[in-house]
């Protein structure tokens, strides 16, 4: 199990650099068995100090702490040297605090629009919610109560799908495949915290979790990050059995910490069938078949 003090250890950068540095083949990076014996897996310092064209001490003083900043040029030999996915390499200039157009809004969460409330309101055949970046529950419409929970019910610090997806056993027994769901979540987690490395309330919702669940502990020491994308989820809900739907993700022009997020089936589906069953069943028009 890993070490939650470690998991959490405010070396973001020289942990996730390691994380990412022992997932890379060393056969497949072009160094062959040497006969030294490897006392980590992946990539040695000086390997990857040699496919990013730097010097081994720059990487020790990168994954040590003692150095942060980093020219995009170096960072970028890095993150091709350790085959980064797109949202890595995003995550890897955040937290060296050269990403483009990284955050300086203070912490908080903003308000819903009304209008954006109303349009809520207007989508009975579609669950929707409006979430903040960090996963919080800022609005959402009968629908969406119907497919997951009564948001409404839960005090507002409670209104998380993280937080809900590791420690309310009801919400966690929706999903068809829950390890794969909490997975994502720990991602989309380190990949806002990245982003925001001074919100309290990210700090309060990491710390518990890491205190409360080994999983959360052990995926978040991995450091997966994943930036929002298209979805499919599959669920199992009580009352409409078992429902496989896209989860849609819009931005919000005027509210850039916000997004619109929508679960749809596809036509003619056994999916949309149960969908619409539970949307009548919670007593909500729809369309006609």
């Amino acid at each position: 199990m890993a070490d939650p003090d470690a998991s959490l250890s405010g070396n973001e950068l020289g942990d996730f650099l390691r994380a990412r540095r022992a997932e890379r083949d060393p056969h497949e990076a072009g160094f062959p068995d040497d006969g030294r014996l490897r006392r980590v897996p992946g990539l040695r310092r000086e390997e990857l100090a040699h496919l990013a064209h730097v010097s081994v001490d720059y990487v020790v003083r990168l994954e040590q702490g003692r150095t942060r900043r980093g020219s995009r040029a170096v960072l970028d030999a890095l993150a091709d040297a350790l085959h980064l996915a797109p949202d890595e390499r995003a995550y890897l200039f955040t937290l060296a605090e050269v990403a483009p157009g990284a955050s300086t809004r203070p912490p908080g969460r903003s308000e819903v629009a009304s209008r954006l409330r109303q349009l809520l309101d207007t989508m009975h055949d579609v669950p929707a919610m409006v979430l903040h970046r960090g996963m919080d529950v800022l609005a959402w419409n009968r629908a969406a109560t119907a497919l997951l929970t009564d948001f409404g019910a839960l005090p507002p610090a409670e209104r998380n799908l993280i937080r809900l997806t590791f420690l309310d056993a009801d919400f966690r027994a929706l999903y068809g495949d829950w390890p794969r769901a909490a997975r994502e979540c720990v991602a989309v987690l380190r990949m806002e915290a990245g982003r925001t490395p001074h919100d309290p309330a990210l700090d309060v919702l990491i710390a518990e979790l890491g205190a409360r669940d080994p999983d959360f502990r052990t995926w978040w020491a991995e450091h997966q990050v994943r930036g929002p994308r298209q979805l499919t989820k599959t669920y199992v809900h009580p009352i409409a059995g078992e429902l496989t739907l896209d989860v849609q993700q819009f931005t919000v022009d005027t509210h850039p910490d916000q997004f619109l997020v929508a679960y749809t089936a596809p036509p003619d589906s056994a999916s949309q069938e149960a969908l619409r069953f539970l949307l009548q069943w919670a007593g909500l028009s729809t369309q006609a078949g």
